[in-house]
């Protein structure tokens, strides 16, 4: 700084040293940072920068004049000529000091006004050309000036009243002052003024424009005084009221702590309402908040309502209401971490990535609910884990099965004891972010009863239109849930409401091929198992072989969670065998019972040769598709139809379909037109525990239908699959991947499919369509022309009649089983849909 805004007192100066002021002088000029001098003021200010010292010892070494003008911009270290105020003053240089922390002190007296014509040099200090100026002499009238004087004492003495205490000699010097410019010389030394008010008063050569500009800009100090005043006095009076309401708080606590309540609900209550306040509610929200928090001031510390309000509030302020996470959106990494959780599932893993691909061009899109359909076991649920970890995104897992309960989805209502948010609150506050993935698992298994559809609860939180002012029952305030992913998973569609399936986009997951299997078991489950178990590939081997009969012997399911608890015995089996001493295990195709026991499922087989009666029907099931013969025999009888397998409403209304087909048909394929009156028919399913129904069965009854009353035998290597109509039309089936499959592994060479499934071929494994021959059927025609082994037929729109000679089909018909699909048959339903 080259100043220490230290003004003295001013005084007449005695022998005031004589300026030439009618020409023009060269001297030492001093910029100075934040403080202007009048003539006539003696002031002393401290020099650092070493040109303003050097022109200090040039002046002192000379006439002692130095010219003395304040920077426009006093943080300018070394200011050019248009960046200094060109009207001054001409001041001598009294004392030159040095103080012990080595700096320069100086002090000065204004002697005139003057004003810089040009530079002459700035090295090594500032030197310019001055010109003084000659102040105007105006003869003002008694009254004029006394009233000027008047004016400038009273406005002196309100600033005085405002500003800091000044010295009572000082103030009570000024007041007497009876000159006009001495009384101006007196509040300009002594008065705080800007540096830019200081220099307009320097500039103006006019004593009355002096006093009245002097005037202006005290009354403007003092209305700013005033205000600032006012704002004082307010936060005075609100630090009053605090601390009064402080001492009152204490006398309660004092109180409080006397009646043996040692609590404090007020300091309780504060720290509510300071936590709500820095959240950022909408204004009715926060003022609800803030009301509930106040009510505990009032209440006792041990009533139970203080209570039910210290909880709710704590719900409340435990969400995480600002914190959220960054969508991360670089798709090559995202599939990366796909294909390393999971195996397969391609049309999964593509309609992610087009998700994620669509967050990087909109990260503010609402409303994309994904719903994952499957039977158990096909990493449903790990998929929902692998979509957040894709995302970065927090995740929560929302177990719906079984709940029956409304508030379960919307919360209770507080004023009930034991009241709680329902599961959607639950969960943000378990991901503690307010955009997380959240998966709400077998969503086809909500209930209703007398307490609630859970299931119309749903409505609001998966609806993009709603859900973005989603109310619980317990916080009464609107949550945003438009920015949370939802996935849901469901084993069927069939049993979820219209109005909320209609919300989600469905993605099918079906049944894992026995390949796909074998890598998810190689790939994910043997690692995962050996690490929990604590051992090492290289102390315990399962060969590929291993594995294979792991697959085909010991289960019998769509996805590949009996499959991991198989590889876990083996596992277990193991760690006793090392623990006993053994250095290495190896599991192999032909140990494999050491560690699993016996195999319990033997490999759908096709028959041995062509037989009369039996055609292999396809069918789905909730662990993947099933080979299903159908046998019929014909008997000597009355008309009588004996259905048995536990055949559901359905397929017994496919069988009288196909009965009245065959009837239509009878002439064709020889067979006794009167055979509904004069031969009992038996159809019959085997397996006959496992519960079977579905509009998939209406071709393969119908086949067999005909083969047993023709005596033509049905190809053995052909299966088939399609509802029938009257007029012998083939309606189209869903699940054929499953049905395909089950067909491949049986070793099934054709298969018979609606014309109108023909598109779904395309989505079949590869391996599925290299190894069979796909039929396409539109009517009843190509499906027998298919199936039955070749014999003389009459044309199919022969006028014959049957050949009243065929012969009865009393065959002895093999009994063919239905491989076992499940740990108990009576656990598990067969789906011919």
């Amino acid at each position: 700084m080259d100043m220490d805004k230290n003004i003295k007192k001013s005084k007449e100066p005695k022998n005031n040293p004589q300026v030439d002021l009618t020409s023009s002088q060269i001297m030492p000029a001093l910029p100075m940072r934040g403080l202007v001098i009048f003539p006539r003021m003696i002031l002393h200010f401290d020099v650092g920068r070493e040109k303003s010292i050097q022109a200090l010892k040039a002046a002192a070494t000379g006439d002692r004049k130095i010219f003395l003008a304040a920077q426009k911009d006093s943080s300018v270290p070394e200011p050019l000529f248009n960046e200094i105020y060109k009207t001054g003053v001409i001041a001598e240089v009294r004392q030159i000091l040095k103080t012990p922390d080595n700096t320069t002190r100086v002090l000065v007296e204004g002697i005139c006004k003057a004003k810089a014509v040009s530079f002459e040099s700035t090295e090594p200090f500032i030197k310019c050309e001055v010109v003084p100026i000659n102040p105007r002499k105006i003869t003002l009238g008694d009254s004029e000036e006394t009233a000027l004087l008047r004016m400038l004492k009273n406005s002196f003495k309100s600033y005085s009243s405002l500003a800091p205490k000044m010295p009572t000699e000082l103030y009570e010097s000024i007041m007497s002052e009876k000159s006009l410019d001495r009384l101006f010389d007196l509040i300009v030394f002594n008065v705080y003024l800007r540096v830019e008010d200081k220099q307009k008063l320097l500039e103006l050569t006019n004593l009355k424009r002096c006093i009245e500009s002097l005037i202006g800009i005290m009354e403007n100090e003092i209305s700013v005084m005033e205000l600032e005043m006012e704002i004082h006095e307010q936060v005075r009076d609100s630090i009053d009221k605090n601390q009064r309401e402080y001492y009152l708080r204490e006398q309660m606590r004092v109180l409080s702590k006397q009646l043996g309540n040692s609590d404090e609900p007020d300091e309780e209550c504060y720290g509510y309402i300071e936590e709500i306040e820095s959240l950022g509610f909408e204004p009715e929200v926060e003022e609800k908040l803030i009301k509930e928090a106040e009510k505990l001031m009032k209440l006792s510390p041990n009533s139970q309502e203080s209570g039910v309000i210290r909880t709710y509030l704590d719900a409340v302020l435990d969400m995480p209401w600002k914190t959220f996470t960054k969508d991360k959106t670089d798709l090559v990494k995202a599939e990366k971490q796909l294909n390393k959780d999971h195996y397969g599932l391609k049309k999964v893993k593509e309609r992610i990535l087009e998700l994620i691909a669509v967050r990087a061009l909109q990260p503010d899109i609402k409303g994309q609910i994904i719903c994952l359909v499957g039977p158990p076991g096909v990493g449903k649920t790990s998929v929902g884990k692998s979509i957040a970890k894709s995302l970065n995104k927090k995740y929560a897992r929302i177990s719906l099965g079984g709940v029956r309960d409304e508030a379960e989805i919307r919360g209770h209502r507080k004023t009930y004891i034991g009241a709680m948010p329902g599961r959607i609150i639950n969960a943000l506050k378990q991901a503690k972010s307010m955009n997380p993935v959240i998966l709400l698992d077998e969503i086809d298994k909500l209930g209703s009863d007398y307490k609630g559809d859970p299931s119309s609860a749903m409505l609001e939180v998966l609806d993009m239109e709603q859900n973005s002012s989603f109310v619980d029952h317990y916080f009464e305030i609107p949550v945003d849930l438009s920015k949370v992913l939802f996935i849901t998973t469901a084993n069927t569609t069939d049993t979820i409401p219209d109005p909320l399936l209609d919300r989600m986009e469905v993605i099918e997951l079906g049944s894992y091929t026995r390949e796909e299997k074998f890598h998810i078991a190689k790939e994910h489950l043997i690692p995962k198992q050996l690490e929990k178990h604590g051992e090492k590939a290289s102390i315990l081997k399962i060969t590929d072989s291993a594995i294979y009969s792991v697959i085909d012997s010991y289960t019998r399911e769509a996805g590949v969670r009996r499959l991991e608890q198989k590889i876990a015995a083996i596992c277990r089996k193991s760690a006793k065998r090392l623990v006993a001493g053994e250095k290495k295990v190896t599991v192999t195709d032909s140990n494999i019972t050491e560690f699993l026991g016996i195999k319990k499922y033997t490999p759908e087989l096709l028959e041995k040769q062509d037989e009369v009666g039996i055609v292999n029907g396809l069918a789905w099931t909730s662990v993947g598709g099933v080979l299903m013969p159908l046998e019929v025999i014909v008997m000597e009888g009355t008309g009588k139809i004996e259905i048995t397998g536990s055949l559901g409403d359905v397929m017994t209304e496919s069988s009288r379909i196909a009965v009245s087909l065959v009837r239509m048909l009878a002439a064709r394929y020889g067979i006794d037109p009167d055979f509904y009156k004069n031969k009992d028919l038996h159809i019959h399913a085997p397996e006959g525990a496992v519960p079977k129904n579905g509009p998939s069965a209406g071709v393969t009854m119908t086949s067999a239908l005909i083969s047993a009353l023709s005596g033509i035998a049905v190809r053995r290597d052909v299966a088939m699959t399609g509802e029938i109509t009257l007029h012998g039309k083939v309606l189209p089936i869903g699940g054929l991947k499953e049905k395909t499959m089950a067909a491949y592994k049986a070793g099934v060479k054709t298969v018979v499919i609606p014309k109108e499934n023909e598109p779904d071929i395309e989505e079949l494994d590869d391996v599925v369509k290299s190894g069979l021959r796909f039929v396409i059927a539109e009517d009843i025609k190509t499906v027998l022309e298919t199936a039955l082994v070749k014999t003389n037929i009459a044309p199919f729109n022969a006028d014959s009649n049957p050949n009243s000679n065929s012969k009865n089909n009393n065959n002895t018909l093999n009994n063919p089983v239905i491989q076992d699909i499940g740990e108990k048959n009576d656990n598990v339903s067969v789906n011919v849909n």
